[in-house]
């Protein structure tokens, strides 16, 4: 495995299962602590930094369940593995249900727990990355980049390599999909990111007023202009530039803007001193700029100067994965912002808004969060309590897998079912054990299912 010096915190009453459990982490190298009862184990779950908790559910005293719901009222989001000798189907919904990341029965199974340590620890490391950059931004700017999908991952491969580099970026995405964070990500990887970065939002500032707000005015320049003002030019000198909403200037703003993207060089409105500045720009749009070219509204010239390394956010709707890991980054946020008690998503109600097609994207989905903890704050939402809009919406997208015409229920059951699965392959990217994950099928059903449907050796890898 490749999880090194992970902190594994075992609570069990059984000192047998203590050594055993120890014996197969430490093999892996990782840090093992113990504690023989509950009340113990919460105690240095809540003071440690732990990558994984193994928590027995039998306990005399502080029982398992009791611990786990202690840990989730208090905020600790450490992957918790249930383990128990009395195992049955009630007993693993509920720890499921009460944020348990697994449930796994006694006598243990040494390839079972190292692999179920192995898949918790990999979202632990996950949200400890996520925490880690969090606290190296400032209040004030966006989040970082959220999501494990491959377009999330591809995305962040991207702000890797052009951050650090002063190549021009053009950032195309849906409204909503965080073009602005992933602009904030890349200024944070260049040389200029000890200065803050100057934002634009182009569609906002009227016609007018536009030339005044990018370059600045002098003293008189109009009614109104009682002073000197830098404009956001001259305060993003030796900084990054972000340009949102590039497409909503108007041609003439367009051209005066290439000029000083090509020279560097501006007067404010009204004067005639010229001032020279270095300044990386970013710039985002959520319209198609070749079909603007085409239409005659936007320059072909500006085009090609911004479009030196493009980047392209994706629709949230394409990466359905990443929702339970983005709420609960949102979730996390609401918890740390306004002291607001937890609030839990059981899994049916994530399925379904894994199906919703978010047309808000991430900001949709914040809100969606902050809707949710005022509402349901300290408790467990079920599809019930979703707003109706979510649940309209995730039937009438089942509904639309089932083409019109079709009366019979088996056919009509078989339709939804293989367009289903080859929705969900695509959304693993043709990997079957990652879909078998994401639906939660046994793989060797699935790969049945698959062949039944006469899906290609290519589709089902």
């Amino acid at each position: 495995m490749m999880h090194t010096n992970a902190s594994i915190l075992i609570i069990d009453d059984e000192r047998d299962i203590r050594l055993s459990l120890r014996g197969i982490f430490e093999d892996e190298d990782w840090q093992v602590t113990e504690a023989g009862n509950g009340t113990e184990g919460l105690g240095l779950a809540l003071e440690g930094d732990f990558d994984l908790i193994f928590l027995d559910i039998w306990m005399p005293g502080m029982d398992g369940m009791a611990v786990l719901c202690a840990l989730r009222d208090k905020g600790v989001d450490t992957p918790v593995i249930m383990i128990s000798g009395h195992g049955n189907i009630e007993t693993a919904v509920t720890a499921l249900k009460n944020g348990a990341f697994d449930f796994i029965e006694k006598p243990l199974s040494l390839d079972n727990v190292l692999v179920t340590a192995g898949k918790a620890l990999e979202l632990s490391l996950l949200k400890r990355e996520n925490r880690e950059l969090r606290s190296r931004i400032q209040p004030e700017e966006a989040p970082t980049i959220t999501g494990s999908s491959p377009g999330i991952v591809r995305l962040r491969e991207l702000v890797a390599q052009v951050g650090p580099t002063e190549a021009w970026v053009l950032i195309t995405g849906e409204n909503g999909t965080g073009k602005e964070i992933a602009a904030r990500a890349i200024h944070r990887a260049s040389k200029r990111a000890s200065k803050e970065m100057i934002c634009v939002n182009c569609a906002a500032i009227p016609e007018e007023l536009i030339e005044s707000e990018l370059f600045g005015h002098e003293k008189g320049a109009f009614t109104g202009a009682d002073k000197a003002k830098k404009g956001k030019f001259e305060l993003a000198d030796k900084s990054t530039l972000f340009l949102d909403e590039i497409a909503d200037m108007s041609l003439k703003t367009q051209a005066k803007i290439l000029r000083i993207l090509q020279e560097q060089k501006f007067e404010r409105v009204g004067g005639t001193k010229t001032f020279k500045v270095d300044v990386r720009v970013i710039a985002a749009t959520n319209k198609d700029l070749v079909q603007e070219m085409v239409e005659g509204r936007f320059r072909q010239d500006l085009y090609y100067r911004l479009n030196v390394f493009p980047v392209c956010v994706p629709p949230l709707r394409e990466r359905a994965e990443d929702i339970p890991e983005m709420i609960e980054f949102f979730s996390r946020r609401m918890i740390e912002e306004q002291s607001l008690r937890p609030v839990r998503f059981d899994r049916e109600s994530l399925d379904l808004l894994k199906r919703y097609a978010w047309p808000g994207n991430v900001r949709e989905l914040k809100n969606f969060v902050e809707r949710l903890f005022i509402l349901y704050q300290g408790q467990e939402v079920n599809v019930s309590m979703l707003p109706p809009e979510y649940r309209a919406s995730a039937a009438l997208d089942s509904l639309a897998m089932v083409p019109d015409g079709i009366t019979d229920f088996k056919e009509a059951r078989a339709r939804f079912e293989e367009a289903f699965l080859r929705r969900e392959l695509a959304r693993a990217d043709g990997n079957v054990a990652r879909m078998s994950e994401n639906i939660g099928l046994e793989r060797t059903y699935l790969y049945r299912k698959l062949k039944t449907y006469g899906f290609g050796a290519e589709e089902g890898r």
